[in-house]
């Protein structure tokens, strides 16, 4: 490799149609609607800000307890607390859009029915560049079997959402299965134009003292750098099998963090729980995977893309 310096290398990134450019979003729920963090970094330089997760109607959530921190990570059970479509569209859109932000949406539901008529409401609104899917969430009318654990019920939430929008849709899928390769095919059967992966996997904390779970909904959401190798395999298990763009993320913290995902895969990263510990994470990744490219002369991301291989 060549250690000497180089010029700036091109950032830009087309994720399955969302025009990025720079591979570094932030997750959502993890930076609100941006205007939390607007006092730590531009957000308009972060590639993207997956919003705050998005339902049809107002939800309330779980009630608290529902954030602990675990060792190398936490746990959530938030329960997509959010204030509603219309109010995201009327209320935070603007905002962002006048900020010159690449806005996200992240969507969920109880049922398929619930995934499209949330996309419906998006279509037409400028300021949209792609549609994430919560796809973690229980389908009630199948007995609150989580949409994104089942391939036949991925294919339809997927397809689904895709009758209603022209936008880019890229499900998030949940780790939380025995075949990600089955649920990632099951997506692009779908209709998927990229995939986002992974969601947080399944865990509980219990207090000792008082002999209780800690989280009120018992079992939460576990993220950070305890699910990071669970991440990389199942980008690497996807990017191996199938030719689409894949949005990692799972544990990243810094800048090498990031580069693993893009190696193992990922043309682009999300930064989740990094944002709780370090308010300038994304800008700190994205500076450090300039800095590397300049130094080994790499003028494009997608020339790491899925570049870790046994030689």
């Amino acid at each position: 490799m060549n250690n000497g310096h180089h010029p700036s290398p091109n950032l830009a990134v087309d994720l399955g149609g969302i025009k990025m450019n720079n591979p570094v979003a932030v997750a959502s729920g993890t930076f609100g609607y941006g205007r939390e963090y607007e006092d730590y970094l531009d957000i308009a330089a972060v590639g993207a800000v997956i919003v705050k997760g998005t339902t049809l109607e107002a939800r309330l959530g779980n009630p608290p307890p529902r954030i602990i921190e675990t060792p190398a990570g936490m746990l959530n059970a938030i329960g997509l607390e959010n204030p509603g479509v219309e109010v995201f569209l009327h209320d935070h859109l603007p905002y962002l859009r006048d900020k010159g932000v690449t806005v996200i949406a992240n969507l969920a539901g109880n049922s398929i029915e619930d995934y499209a008529a949330v996309s419906a409401c998006l279509e037409g609104h400028a300021g949209i560049a792609g549609i994430e899917l919560n796809i973690s969430c229980p389908n009630v009318k199948k007995g609150g079997l989580q949409f994104g654990t089942d391939p036949w019920m991925v294919q339809q939430v997927v397809a689904a959402v895709k009758k209603e929008t022209s936008l880019p849709v890229m499900p998030k899928l949940s780790p939380n299965v025995t075949n990600i390769v089955e649920i990632a095919h099951a997506a692009r059967e779908g209709g998927a134009d990229a995939l986002s992966m992974i969601n947080t996997l399944m865990g509980m904390a219990i207090d000792v003292e008082h002999r209780r779970p800690v989280l009120t909904n018992i079992f939460g959401g576990l993220s950070g750098p305890a699910i990071k190798p669970v991440a990389l395999r199942m980008i690497y298990q996807v990017h191996r099998e199938m030719d689409i763009p894949i949005l990692g993320g799972g544990g990243i913290m810094n800048a090498r963090d990031a580069l693993e995902f893009i190696l193992a895969g990922a043309s682009a990263v999300s930064i989740g729980t990094g944002n709780f510990v370090n308010p300038r994470a994304a800008f700190d990744v994205l500076k450090g995977i300039q800095d590397y490219m300049q130094v080994y002369g790499v003028q494009r991301i997608a020339d790491l893309v899925g570049k870790a291989v046994l030689r």
